[in-house]
């Protein structure tokens, strides 16, 4: 049995062709291998590396010096807690300690009780004017303070409306202007 789908495996032979260097489809690759997994295993990593007829040690290499590529279960929404000096000016470590209590961890790549949550401290997430920031399910978060970080924690854990019946636009409609 293997760790990944015969689609995604098809995938990732695909890749090499994409590529100048055949060892450059790497990344991609396990970044593959990932969005399927939820994170790394050992036997997804052997198996990206001979689907790109690469050394698993060099597979392996990749995958443990990127901090983006995660070796042990994550929580399924995932804060990228930047910690930067811009950041930090700004009150990050005070959202960090809120974000923890929260999601009810007690340090960094800890998955909460329920399984939806982890946070990680990251260096920087290059949006220094809107400090202090987070990455959150592939969206960047700006400004936060322990309300926003309340409510981007209550969407997440309630259970999505049925289709159709979700929120109303908050915008208001346009008028037209007089001439």
């Amino acid at each position: 049995m293997t760790a990944l789908s015969e689609h995604v495996l098809e995938e990732i032979r695909d890749l090499p062709a994409k590529y100048p260097q055949h060892r450059s489809a790497v990344m991609p690759a396990l970044d593959l291998a990932q969005e399927e997994l939820g994170y790394l295993t050992p036997e997804a990593m052997s198996e990206v590396a001979t689907a790109l007829q690469l050394d698993p040690g060099y597979v392996e290499g990749v995958a443990t010096f990127y901090t983006l590529f995660h070796l042990a279960p994550i929580g399924k929404h995932r804060f990228y807690m930047c910690t930067n000096l811009s950041c930090t000016l700004r009150g990050a470590n005070e959202m960090v300690d809120h974000l923890k209590g929260a999601i009810g961890v007690h340090e960094a790549e800890q998955v909460s009780k329920d399984g939806l949550f982890s946070y990680e401290e990251v260096e920087c997430l290059g949006a220094c004017e809107y400090a202090p920031v987070a990455r959150l399910d592939r969206r960047y978060q700006v400004d936060l303070t322990p309300q926003k970080i309340d409510a981007l924690v209550a969407e997440r854990r309630s259970p999505s409306p049925p289709r159709g019946e979700g929120p109303k636009a908050s915008r208001k409609p346009r008028t037209k202007k007089s001439v």
